[in-house]
C-alpha cells in the first residue's frame, strides 16, 4: 500500500453524516464582525433565522429556540422544559441515539418507558400504540422519536407514530430528533401533528457544529409553562420574546446566526421540494452501489427494509476486515472522510453521509473511492457498482 502524503492537495470530500460541508457563502458569513447588541441589525438576524427554521420544519404557529449547543444539548433543553424529575416519557427505541438520549433523560430523574428494539428495522407503531394503551393513568408526558437515526442509518415513519398515538388518544405529546432529517427527508411539524421538534445545524442545514435548536406548538408551551422542574438556561419561559439577549440567555451567537441565516437562504433559493429530491436521488445512487458491492458476500446494509433506508447516511456492515481500515485508507489514499460504525455497530460497519452541500459529482467520487479503498484490501465486490450508481442518477 501507498505511503499516505504529507500534505493532501485538493478538497478533502466530506461524508460523514455531520459535519457536512459547509458553503463557502455560510462560512464567509460567519467571518464577518460581530455587532454590539444594540445594533440595529441584530434583532431582524434572529427573526430571520427563526422565520427560516419554521420554514423548513414546516410550522406556522410553533415558537423557535435557538441555543448554542449540540444536539445533546437540545435533547437536555426538551426534557428540563417537559418532564420534571419522577414523570415518565417513552422513548421510542432505535439503537444508538434513542438509547444515549434515553439515558441522558434518565440521569435528569425522568422515568424513562423504552419501546422494544429490533436491529436493522424502524420503528414499529404498534409498540408505541401498547406501551402507551397500557399507561392507564396517562402518567408519561412525551413521547420521544428520532426520525433518522444515523449509527443505523433508518428512518421511522412520523405519521404513522402520530396515528397510533391518536387511535390510543393519549394526551402525550409527540417530540421528534430531526438532528439528521431536517432539510433531507420530508418533515411536516403541524401536517404529521408533532408538538415539539429538535435539531442541529451541522447537518441538512449545511453550517458547522455549534447551534442547535427547537420548535414548540401551543400545547408544549403549556406543558412546560406547568411544569416544576428546576431550569435556568434552557428554559423555554426566559427564552421567549425580545429582547433579543433574553432570547439566548445572553449574548446571541451572532456568528452562527449569520451563517444559519445564509445556509437558509440557499436552501430556500433552491426549493426545499428540490433539496428533498436532490437527497433522495443521492440516497438512491449510493443504495445502488452498495447493492452491487454486497453481491461479493462481505458487504450488506445494516437496514433491513429498503424504504426505511435514509436519504442522509448509509451504514454499511462489513466483514472480514476492520471498518475503521477502510476509513483510514480512504482518507490517507483518496482524500475522503467516511463515518465509523456507532454504539452496537462500532468495530462492525462504515457509514456514508449524503446530505447537505453535495452535488452528483461529489457523491459518485465519494463512491469511486469507496470502490477504490475495497479493492485495495481485497474486499470481495461485485463489478459495476459506478455504472449502478450513475444509471440510478440518469433514471431521474
Amino acid at each position: 500500500m501507498r505511503q499516505p502524503p504529507s500534505h493532501y492537495p485538493g478538497l478533502r470530500f466530506l461524508h460523514s453524516p455531520g459535519p457536512t460541508h459547509v458553503p463557502k457563502a455560510v462560512m464567509d458569513a460567519m467571518s464577518e464582525q460581530p455587532m454590539d447588541m444594540a445594533d440595529e441589525r441584530l434583532d431582524p438576524l434572529i427573526a430571520d433565522c427563526e422565520n427560516g427554521l419554521r420554514a423548513i420544519m414546516r410550522t406556522n404557529e410553533a415558537e423557535v429556540f435557538i441555543y448554542s449547543s449540540n444536539g445533546h444539548g437540545v435533547w437536555e433543553a426538551v426534557t428540563v422544559n417537559l418532564a420534571a424529575p419522577g414523570q415518565k416519557v417513552l422513548v421510542a427505541s432505535t439503537g444508538h441515539f434513542s438509547d444515549s438520549w434515553a439515558l441522558m433523560t434518565e440521569a435528569m430523574g425522568v422515568e424513562v418507558v423504552r419501546t422494544p428494539y429490533r436491529e436493522g428495522y424502524p420503528i414499529d407503531p404498534a409498540d408505541i400504540e401498547q406501551a402507551l394503551k397500557a399507561d392507564a393513568k396517562n402518567e408519561i408526558v412525551a413521547v420521544y422519536v428520532v426520525q433518522t437515526d444515523t449509527a443505523s442509518s433508518i428512518t421511522s415513519d412520523v405519521p404513522a407514530i402520530r396515528a397510533a398515538m391518536d387511535r390510543v388518544d393519549h394526551p402525550a405529546l409527540l417530540v421528534v430528533d430531526v438532528v439528521a432529517s431536517l432539510a433531507a427527508a420530508p418533515y411536516e411539524m403541524d401536517a404529521w401533528g408533532v408538538d415539539v421538534t429538535l435539531g442541529a445545524a451541522q447537518k441538512g442545514l449545511m453550517c458547522p457544529p455549534g447551534m442547535a435548536f427547537c420548535a414548540a406548538n401551543a400545547r408544549a408551551i403549556e406543558v412546560a409553562q406547568a411544569n416544576p422542574a428546576h431550569r435556568f438556561y434552557w428554559d423555554w419561559k426566559r427564552r421567549r420574546g425580545a429582547p433579543s439577549y433574553k432570547k439566548f440567555c445572553g449574548t446571541p451567537p451572532q456568528s452562527f446566526l449569520q451563517g444559519l441565516r445564509v445556509a437558509i437562504d440557499l436552501l430556500h433559493r433552491e426549493g426545499l421540494d428540490n433539496v428533498i429530491t436532490r437527497h433522495r436521488r443521492f440516497a438512491e445512487a449510493v443504495h445502488a452501489a452498495v447493492e452491487i458491492w454486497a453481491q461479493g458476500g462481505q458487504i450488506r446494509f445494516v437496514c433491513q427494509v429498503p424504504s426505511a433506508r435514509s436519504v442522509s447516511v448509509t451504514t454499511i456492515e462489513i466483514d472480514g476486515v476492520n471498518p475503521d481500515t477502510i476509513r483510514q485508507v480512504a482518507r490517507e489514499q483518496f482524500n475522503v472522510s467516511l463515518a465509523g460504525g456507532l454504539g452496537p455497530f462500532f468495530g462492525r460497519a462504515f457509514r456514508i453521509g449524503h446530505l447537505g452541500d453535495l452535488s452528483a459529482p461529489m457523491v459518485l467520487g465519494c463512491l469511486s473511492a469507496v470502490e477504490g479503498t475495497l479493492r485495495m484490501l481485497n474486499v470481495p465486490i461485485g463489478s459495476g457498482a459506478i455504472d449502478a450508481a450513475l444509471d440510478s442518477l440518469n433514471a431521474q
